[in-house]
């Protein structure tokens, strides 16, 4: 079964289980923990890449800078820049709590 849009994804047992796994964890530790046992070092690289280039954009740096810094496609930017704009608001509430610490 393909999943067609993104309010599917969040209606199954596992991904049920996975947004209370990430809320259950306490420490940066345990975050690198999991996220190393879920993912690949590939998977952790292009959402790191994902994270760094949606606070670049906030930063209102231009895509070849982004491009240049990160190593991120301007497809990779295009497609952060649209989910930063029309997004669900997840790297808006993400980069606002990180402002404020």
């Amino acid at each position: 079964m393909e999943v067609t849009n993104t309010v599917d994804i969040f209606h199954g047992e596992g991904s049920a289980l996975l947004v209370k796994a990430i809320l259950s964890l306490k420490t940066e530790e345990e975050c690198r923990a999991f996220l190393e046992d879920l993912m690949t070092g590939k998977e952790i690289q292009d959402c790191s890449q994902r994270i760094l280039v949606a606070k670049l954009l906030r930063e209102k740096l231009v895509y070849n800078q982004i491009a240049r810094r990160t190593g991120a496609s301007t497809a990779t930017i295009s497609r952060v820049n649209r989910c930063c704009a029309y997004g669900a608001g997840g790297y808006q509430t993400v980069l606002d709590r990180l402002e404020n610490k």
